[in-house]
């Protein structure tokens, strides 16, 4: 059983910036990727970034130039360096594990206020 375990949510202003961790535990395929999705009020989930075993990475435009993506391999955890956050990256923040299988985290909520 693949676990998913979220932290570093919060309240942040306008500009400021957050860090998401999430780290996995439970039986791993060494190959596989590690990502984060958002899903804002009466919206449906989309991708913010994610990050392969092998180091390759996406970014959602919206997000591009303002949050990194990185991950330590070794401890099976994610990272998401959030900054110059907006309003509009106000969502649940969920963690994603693809490795033939694909598991999610609980969430993690960010509020951007003005």
């Amino acid at each position: 059983q693949v676990q998913l375990v979220e932290s570093g949510g919060g309240l942040v202003q306008a500009g400021g910036s957050l860090r998401l961790s999430c780290a996995a535990s439970g039986s791993i395929f060494s190959i596989n990727t590690m990502g984060w999705y958002r899903q804002a009020p009466g919206k449906q989930r989309e991708l913010v970034a994610f990050m392969t075993s092998s180091g390759s990475t996406k970014y959602a435009d919206s997000v591009q130039g303002r949050f990194t993506i990185s991950r330590d391999n070794a401890k099976n955890t994610v990272y998401l360096q959030m900054n110059s956050l907006k309003r509009e990256d106000t969502g649940v923040y969920y963690c994603n594990l693809h490795d033939g299988s694909g598991y999610w985290g609980q969430g993690t909520q960010v509020t951007v206020s003005s």
